[in-house]
């Protein structure tokens, strides 16, 4: 690994390598594994099913490319929140910190936590009450482990991104060859599920994809980052396509997609299927490692940014603070951890979950807006430009901006408190801007 230090006092010791995987690894989490069956409920066949899965990954791809141009451009700590200081002002900024502190990372952490504990306590034969310790556990192990350096960090993380796509390629040779079917019609019209349409049942698929933006936000330890981001970051979406696409093949092979759509836990059912309880058992254990990788990911990358605050005088000057020895920002890795506990012990991480997807989403469609913004105040020159511009980008907004719509008129509760946290932002950075007066615009 490189050691050239950047100017942020972060070391570039990520490899193209570790950079694809943590593309990787911060998408696929516990979602493929568990709840395909809503967008079985959600289409009409499975051809529709698989188009939904196959089209939704090429708009996150065009979103990847743009953030490849952004971290090209911009290849330093912070990703996402230093594209809309910049582009927008502070304040966008912050509210981005914010909501990512509060719900978005924290929110996501907390959740796929829970998943993790859920069925570890399974596999181990220990009552429900465990979950709770065993999730808070888990975080604290993640917390630990990259309090030392991102080079631990990052082997740690590399082994359980292979070990999920293990999971994966079983699960899909075990669907398409061992389970004996014949996968005939599986992509046939379905009358017992509804179509609604595109908007409808793009939204659990969305959340699903996302995740492809963190590894922006590790931009300041990435060796080569002008080279590497956007290879990692067209590498790893080309996988994650593959996977998913691949395993609901697997899916709808075993299950059909009536049986899908039936089906709350697809991927133990498949298994299940072929080895028996052994099967479900080994399964669990994918889901379970898939788990703790996501939530390594988000705590790494989330830490980054509360530093980037921090310097910028947007938030705690402590939380700006690197370990002398292992660059890492710790007491912003403490804080973003402890908040994830606090959510998994109250419980209300499930609903804040809600919050998050649409929050994220949200700021990605206004991150890859800032495209434009760097195109017009630096031009075109860059060493990685986004194909397709300005179309591609376009129509990656107005997509996300059309899935944002439906969200408000199908979630209008749970989308308005998300858009509420996010304005409660405001006139706490007021209060801060007054009392700390040192801000960078």
């Amino acid at each position: 690994m490189s050691d050239t230090s950047t100017s942020g006092g972060y070391v570039r010791r990520l490899r193209p390598w570790d950079a694809a995987m943590i593309v990787v690894g911060g998408i696929i989490g516990g979602g493929i594994f568990l709840n395909p069956y809503v967008v079985a409920m959600r289409t009409s066949s499975g051809l529709s099913l698989l188009l939904m899965w196959i089209g939704a990954g090429l708009l996150t791809l065009i979103g990847a490319l743009c953030y490849a141009e952004l971290g090209a451009r911009r290849p330093h700590a912070g990703g996402s929140y230093v594209y809309l200081r910049e582009a927008f002002g502070p304040l966008a900024g912050f509210l981005f910190g914010w909501s990512m502190l509060l719900v978005i990372y924290s929110g996501s952490t907390a959740a796929v936590a829970t998943i993790f504990a859920s069925y570890a306590a399974s596999l181990f034969g220990l009552p429900a009450s465990a979950a709770t310790p065993l999730a808070i556990g888990a975080l604290v192990f993640v917390a630990l482990i990259n309090l030392f350096g991102l080079r631990l960090g990052a082997q740690i993380q590399n082994f359980f991104t292979l070990l999920k796509l293990l999971a994966v390629a079983v699960l899909v040779v075990c669907g398409l060859f061992l389970a004996g079917v014949s996968g005939h019609g599986m992509l046939a019209i379905d009358p017992q599920t509804a179509d609604v349409g595109f908007m409808g049942a793009a939204l659990p698929v969305l959340f699903a994809y996302s995740g492809f933006t963190y590894l922006n936000n590790l931009a300041g330890e990435v060796s080569e980052p002008q080279r590497t981001l956007p290879r990692a970051l067209f590498i790893g979406m080309l996988l994650v396509i593959a996977a998913y696409a691949l395993v609901n093949l697997a899916y709808l092979a075993v299950l059909g997609h009536d049986g899908l759509a039936a089906s709350r836990a697809p991927a133990a059912d498949v298994m299940q299927r072929v080895f028996g309880t052994a099967g479900a058992k080994l399964i669990a254990i994918g889901v379970a490692i898939s788990a703790l990788g996501f939530c390594n990911i988000t705590l790494v990358a989330g830490a980054r940014v509360l530093q980037v605050m921090g310097e910028d005088g947007l938030f705690f000057r402590s939380v700006a603070r690197l370990h002398p020895k292992h660059h890492t920002p710790n007491v912003a890795l403490l804080l973003l951890s402890g908040w994830a506990i606090v959510l998994v012990w109250s419980g209300s991480y499930g609903q804040l979950l809600d919050y998050a997807t649409f929050g994220d989403w949200l700021a990605c469609a206004f991150g890859v807006g800032t495209l434009f913004w760097y195109r017009r105040q630096e031009g075109a020159e860059a060493s990685f430009r986004v194909p397709g511009y300005p179309l591609l980008p376009l129509i990656f907004i107005a997509t996300i901006g059309l899935v944002m719509v439906q969200s408000l008129r199908t979630s209008p509760l749970n989308t308005g408190i998300g858009l509420l946290i996010m304005a409660a932002g405001i006139p706490v950075y007021l209060v801060w801007r007054r009392l700390f007066s040192r801000v960078t615009s």
